[in-house]
């Protein structure tokens, strides 16, 4: 797919320019409408989601607030799992704050609360397939069918499941986001946000709104995001199995206090995940004996891995949760997440997987020693 790098189109028709203006689906007439090498990118994402269609936008909390802020107004009131991605916590309690929207937080696998939770102005159900950062797995048939019988969107991050993981359109979400920052585009040279919808009428209203909000991607983006399509699959095979040993060794390293990834049979998500998904995702945390402390010279003592933010990318980062993508969260707000002073994050990379547990083992006995 070639790059159109180019912010309009010209035309011969006024009245074609102008029926161009209207639709998501129309001729190409500016950039911040649409453009072919993004389209390209929203199809793509479509047909691996298996929705009807797809809107690109220029960061993946460009995805969660165009969805967001073109679903709910004053007034409305919306339901989310209790543990969310940092960014989307702080962008909820800014629209309760601001604009007098009301929310309830439910746990991510008890449809019975989440009815119990619904009123007549609830006008969605924000969840996540594998939470971050304590990866816990969303019941999705049973959370989306419970939306669905009351009237009410879901609306689902599957950016660390990615559609090699999880495709919960299946499950009955209406509205699917990503941060393609991550997983889809796969090398940390990428920001960018999708949202992909089931059913056509609704991208439809959400492409008007999201043309006024103005948070279109760079065409440039959206082609490094379809060259990173292109080796989803292997790429995640690598993620989850690297996962697997770095999670199951470090669960029986003596100098570490809990480990927290859905494929340990420890997981409260195990069951749920085994059931749902053919891998448990390449994220995970874990505390280590010694709290933050020791938490912070593990984060100093990588060297093949980066202490670095995102994830997705083909190399191993570590970070702190509770001071970087949960920072804006209060300290009871990163108990409900379940998230510790010490808890450090693994986004676990490509590399040999020898090589990282050498890094990772290392690290450890530099935290404690």
């Amino acid at each position: 797919m070639p790059i159109y790098q180019t912010s309009g189109f010209v035309f011969d028709d006024p009245a074609v320019m102008a029926d161009a203006m209207t639709r998501p689906d129309g001729p190409f007439v500016y950039a911040r409408y649409s453009n072919p090498t993004v389209r390209a990118l929203e199809l793509a994402v479509a047909g691996l989601e298996g929705g009807a269609a797809a809107l690109a936008t220029a960061s993946g909390m460009g995805a969660v607030n165009t969805v967001l802020l073109g679903l709910l107004k004053p007034g409305d009131h919306l339901v989310a799992q209790q543990s969310l991605y940092g960014g989307t916590a702080a962008m909820i309690n800014d629209l309760a704050a601001r604009f007098g929207v009301g929310v309830t937080h439910v746990p991510e696998n008890d449809p019975e609360a989440l009815r119990a939770a619904v009123r007549p102005e609830t006008r969605l159900v924000y969840l996540e397939t594998i939470s971050n950062p304590m990866a816990r797995i969303c019941d999705l048939p049973a959370m989306c069918a419970a939306a669905r019988e009351l009237g009410v969107l879901s609306v689902v991050d599957n950016t660390f499941a990615t559609p090699m993981l999880c495709r919960p359109i299946e499950h009955g979400a209406d509205v699917v986001i990503h941060s393609a920052t991550k997983y889809l585009s796969g090398h940390s040279d990428v920001v960018g946000g999708m949202a992909v919808f089931a059913d056509a009428a609704l991208h439809a209203k959400i492409w008007h709104f999201a043309i006024e909000l103005g948070a279109s991607p760079d065409p440039f983006a959206a082609w490094l995001t379809l060259r990173g399509l292109q080796t989803l699959p292997l790429r995640m095979e690598r993620h989850c199995s690297n996962a697997h040993l770095l999670a199951s060794r470090l669960d029986e390293h003596p100098a570490v206090t809990a480990v927290h990834w859905p494929g340990l049979p420890s997981h409260p998500s195990y069951e749920l995940g085994a059931k749902l998904l053919p891998g448990f995702g390449g994220v995970f945390t874990f505390d280590l004996a010694g709290g933050r402390a020791a938490g912070e010279r593990f984060m100093s003592a990588v060297r093949l891995a980066l202490l670095a933010p995102s994830l997705g990318g083909v190399e191993t980062l570590v970070m702190h949760p509770a001071t970087t993508s949960h920072r804006a969260l209060s300290a009871e707000e990163l108990a409900r997440h379940g998230i510790g002073e010490g808890t450090v994050r693994i986004a676990v990379g490509v590399e040999h997987p020898e090589d990282l547990w050498a890094d990772v083992e290392q690290a450890v006995a530099a935290a404690v020693a």
